[in-house]
């Protein structure tokens, strides 16, 4: 095998080794038990968005084939500390992003360090400064479900600025109906944005189970690199209602164990089911509403001149 390597490194790179022809995938959207509470009233006071234990998601990612992890907490990076040690691990956030019009989106932001992330708090209820703070660094970064309520309401106005300065759209959610990662890869198609995907997973279950591939990617930078020159293929599953059901039983069996005076409450888990359907139809007439306004039309993207007067104080 050294003489063949030697002599016919080429024909070695093309047919056998794996680092000279390959390709990196990376589930660029899960979660931790870092991202805190859920936003669910009452709820939000016992139990986590996610139970998930950083090194468990690290195992799992990698008994399924990804060859780069990272971790997307809602507005916190906490949970990276324990995989740092970890060459194919980088940092990231799942930031909760303030519009202009008042209004609340997702924004993933990926390969950030510590400083990164306590300016990106500090600027993430100001779109504008935000967005010139992670074009400055050259972050790479994507609006998560853009079809979906999850974050409440929505306005055009929302999808003009997404349409001006986000490079990326997540294209493929394993928590989202079909239709709505559909309809986001229609737009950013439509715009010439790069797809992305990712599970979205508060659970195990899910982890790993969509994801971003960059072939001839052998580090983080040339998988971002990849992604940038659109070179990236997004792979795996779409989300449905059993899917969510079953995920937020876990959720609740987790809170369970962690908490067991809650077992008092176990007749509740009867209204998860009409929960779970009454969200699922939720995120389907907001899908259907939005595509419908959006397709039935072009819209001119919302550019620099037609920002209001702060904008040069933002940018200062």
């Amino acid at each position: 095998m050294d003489t063949f390597t030697n002599n016919s490194r080429p024909l070695h790179g093309l047919f056998i080794s794996w680092n000279h022809n390959g390709f990196m995938r990376c589930d660029l959207h899960v979660h931790s038990i870092a991202s805190g509470m859920c936003n669910t009233p009452v709820l939000n006071r016992i139990c986590r968005e996610s139970y998930n234990q950083p090194a468990e998601v690290y195992t799992r990612l990698k008994q399924l084939g990804m060859t780069l992890v990272t971790l997307t907490d809602h507005d916190a990076i906490d949970a990276g500390e324990e995989l740092r040690k970890y060459s194919d691990f980088f940092l990231s956030e799942e930031v909760t992003v303030q519009m202009p019009g008042g209004t609340e989106m997702h924004l993933g932001v990926y390969g950030i360090t510590e400083r990164d992330h306590v300016e990106i708090q500090r600027r993430r209820k100001d779109f504008i400064s935000l967005m010139m703070y992670l074009t400055e660094r050259k972050l790479f970064f994507s609006v998560n479900h853009a079809f979906s309520g999850l974050t409440g309401r929505r306005s055009e106005e929302d999808f003009c600025w997404f349409a001006s300065y986000a490079p990326a759209f997540e294209t493929r959610n394993v928590q989202m109906w079909p239709q709505a990662n559909e309809s986001a890869a229609r737009l950013a198609r439509r715009l010439g944005k790069i797809a992305v995907g990712g599970s979205d997973s508060h659970t195990l279950a899910g982890a790993g189970r969509t994801y971003t591939e960059v072939f001839g990617a052998r580090t983080p930078d040339e998988y971002f690199s990849g992604l940038r020159a659109g070179q990236g293929q997004v792979h795996g599953a779409h989300g449905s209602y059993a899917k969510l059901t079953a995920d937020v039983f876990r959720i609740v069996w987790s809170l369970w164990k962690e908490k067991p005076w809650t077992l008092a409450l176990m007749p509740l888990s009867a209204l998860v089911l009409p929960f779970t359907a009454g969200h699922w139809l939720n995120e389907m007439r907001f899908c259907r509403k939005w595509s419908a306004a959006l397709e039935g039309g072009e819209k001119r993207q919302r550019m620099f001149w037609d920002m209001d007067s702060s904008f040069e104080a933002n940018w200062g």
